[in-house]
């Protein structure tokens, strides 16, 4: 009787696991994201010239430089002008109408074309700026912005976008914004700029647009 037993709950072990694998086998397995179609992400950029130029290098300094910029982080912030999690009017507009393919298709063809160099404009306001970008600022507790950018600007792929060579005005426009909470989709660099003034700012931005 007691092998009976034994033998019973075996058996009904046994269908239970073979139950569970079943039901699991029969789960859909996890969508894999399509290629990007980067013949596609020139068509759909098109429209984006006017303002970062046909190539992703912006001649205008108060509009980003796009090329040659983590794909990951291009995709992060459209999704984000999408939602409003980022505020920008125009950004705003043009986004809504991306799907998801086309935010990607866009981001890794900026990714694949060459980033320009960009250029320092005041010897003494570079100094303060390689102090800050390299160092920090130890008595207020302003981390080196280098620790997450990276020495040379090119920032670490699908976390810290590239700042090499971006354009002095926006970047000192984008940190005003996270200082003055204008800005609020990074937590992190909100903290940051909460601790610069706007001395610091022009300085560490225009160190940032001469960094190769």
């Amino acid at each position: 009787m007691k092998f009976l037993t034994t033998f019973l709950i075996a058996a009904s072990l046994a269908a239970s696991a073979v139950s569970t694998f079943a039901a699991e086998g029969a789960k859909p397995a996890p969508a894999v994201a399509a290629k990007p179609d980067l013949a596609k992400g020139e068509a759909s950029f098109a429209v984006c010239a006017a303002c970062h130029a046909a190539d992703g290098n912006s001649s205008i300094p108060v509009n980003p430089k796009l090329a040659q910029q983590h794909p990951e982080y291009l995709v992060k912030q459209l999704q984000e002008f999408k939602s409003g999690k980022r505020a920008n009017a125009i950004m705003s507009g043009f986004s809504a109408a991306l799907s998801d393919d086309d935010m990607r298709n866009i981001s890794y063809w900026l990714a694949a074309k060459p980033a320009k160099a960009g250029f320092s404009k005041d010897k003494e306001m570079v100094a303060l700026g390689e102090r800050i970008y390299r160092g920090g600022i130890a008595d207020r507790q302003v981390p080196a912005c280098a620790g997450c950018h990276s020495p040379n600007g090119a920032g670490i792929p699908a976390q810290y976008p590239r700042l090499s060579g971006q354009h002095a005005d926006y970047t000192a426009a984008q940190l005003t914004s996270f200082r003055d909470g204008v800005r609020k989709n990074n937590l992190q660099m909100t903290q940051v700029s909460a601790k610069l003034n706007d001395r610091e700012i022009k300085a560490v931005s225009d160190y940032i647009a001469g960094l190769r």
